[in-house]
């Protein structure tokens, strides 16, 4: 769409004997006419005076964004008089009509027509931000969107419009080019960085009808370009379709801070009882919580008190709480901080699982680490334990390696993720000939290990039917060998 500005546009006389004849017939009705109505009678003359000033200063050619915005205040004020008394007013109806027909016709090739003004365009109220360097047309967008539901702010420049995104939650913005000061290019580039306006529509409503300007807009961000003087009927269902697609942005963001907070609650909740990789294999595999399981290589490792029933005969429950909580809360940080699954607390017991239901290749000697760190975190819980009047109390440590059946064990109704097959028993019959401060370790962890450890002595036990031939274990070393 582009102004016609030939030598002697022919829209240029119909356009001046319109301005006549609205002003003669304007002074007969005056007197009749409510102070609304004559403010829209003074925004279409103040135009026409300014529209007459450029085309005799031959400023036609010249200057044709001005003479968009004068174009767009003489239709916008033409099609809303017609409107409010156009019924009761034929005279000044006829002349309206014919004045917007010579605003058309300065557009060369236009094909869009004024016909489709009484189209209702149903849309949910929004909150609408017009940023626009003119009063006019400020007034004008705020008058014709507010009619049909809208709350409308306004914005002269482009400081003042980003200062109202601060203050307000908009729905739409529309957003002229060319101002003093920030232009309109620049409020649209920060807009769009602006982590909490980036989703916000921009529509931009300018006289400046430059293509790679269009590009570049387009290209920044802005949802949509329309030109002035703009349709009023197509600028309403811009903006419907610019607040749906704010709505359902803010309802998906809506639901995305629910997720984000249901996230944490589980984390929060089932953290206290589950590893945080179980958790984490919950909240992105759902079906997880299935029923079943599957064959895993594993390196289960089972902890205990040495003599803890007797101690606690001893002691008062809170007190036996309060030792048992110290130590189970330390060896837990342990644990997790090396990638293990605590399976469940039994008693003054631990039992937890290297491999599932992440599987790492060094889940043996995460395994063996884990345990040395424990036994190492000893001398500190003790000290607290004597600070306080309690006992000091050693732990033995088993670790077995084989294949188990994890997953979740239970019923619909309640479930667990546990670990289900023989090297479970295997374990638990060599943490019970573990002594207090050792650490021992099946053949088949032996035969997982990568890293160098200091191994001690061997020994071969029978327990309850089963042959076992354990490893002593103690720091890491250069060279892995029996001492």
């Amino acid at each position: 769409m582009t102004i016609n500005t030939s030598p002697t546009p022919e829209w240029i006389d119909p356009m001046r004997r319109n301005f006549e004849a609205l002003r003669q017939e304007f002074s007969i009705h005056q007197d009749h006419l409510g102070e609304l109505t004559l403010g829209d009678f003074t925004h279409i003359f103040d135009a026409a005076s300014r529209l007459e000033k450029m085309l005799d200063t031959s400023e036609l050619a010249t200057n044709s964004h001005d003479i968009m915005n004068v174009l767009t205040a003489l239709r916008g004020y033409a099609e809303m008089l017609r409107e409010d008394i156009g019924a009761s007013h034929s005279n000044l109806d006829a002349i309206l009509s014919s004045l917007l027909e010579s605003v058309q016709a300065a557009h060369n090739g236009s094909t869009v027509q004024s016909g489709n003004q009484n189209r209702d365009i149903q849309s949910d109220p929004g909150f609408i931000l017009a940023v626009d360097d003119r009063q006019e047309n400020r007034e004008l967008v705020a008058r014709n969107l507010s009619r049909i539901g809208h709350i409308v702010i306004t914005a002269a420049s482009g400081e003042e419009a980003l200062r109202a995104l601060e203050q307000s939650d908009v729905d739409v913005v529309l957003l002229d080019l060319i101002m003093p000061g920030m232009n309109g290019h620049e409020v649209l580039r920060r807009i769009k960085e602006h982590p909490e306006w980036r989703a916000t529509p921009v529509i931009v409503i300018s006289g400046s009808q430059d293509m790679d300007g269009i590009i570049e807009c387009i290209e920044a961000g802005a949802d949509d370009y329309l030109f002035k003087p703009f349709n009023p009927v197509l600028l309403q269902a811009r903006i419907k379709a610019g607040i749906e697609r704010k709505r359902w942005h803010d309802k998906e963001q809506q639901y995305r801070l629910q997720l984000e907070r249901n996230e944490k609650f589980i984390r929060a909740t089932f953290g206290r009882y589950l590893s945080d990789e179980i958790v984490t294999d919950i909240l992105e595999r759902p079906e997880g919580l299935e029923l079943g399981g599957d064959l895993r290589r594993v390196s289960i490792m089972l902890s205990d008190i040495r003599g803890f029933t007797s101690l606690s005969e001893n002691l008062a429950p809170a007190q036996v709480v309060s030792m048992l909580n110290r130590y189970l809360g330390v060896m837990t940080d342990i644990i997790m901080a090396h990638h293990g699954t605590i399976d469940e607390f039994i008693g003054d017991a631990i039992l937890a699982v290297f491999g599932a239901p992440q599987y790492r290749d060094d889940d043996a000697d995460r395994a063996v680490k884990c345990a040395l760190a424990m036994q190492a975190a000893m001398a500190d819980i003790n000290a607290l334990n004597e600070a306080e009047g309690f006992p000091a109390i050693s732990t033995g440590i088993a670790i077995n390696t084989g294949d188990v059946i994890a997953g979740n064990i239970g019923s619909e109704r309640r479930s667990k993720y546990g670990f289900v097959g023989h090297p479970m028993n295997v374990t638990s019959r060599i943490e019970d000939v573990t002594a207090g401060d050792e650490i021992l370790i099946s053949e088949s962890t032996l035969q997982s290990l990568k890293g160098n450890y200091l191994l001690g002595r061997s020994e071969q036990i029978n327990v309850k039917g089963i042959d076992l031939s354990l490893i002593h274990i103690s720091e890491p070393t250069r060279r892995r060998g029996i001492s």
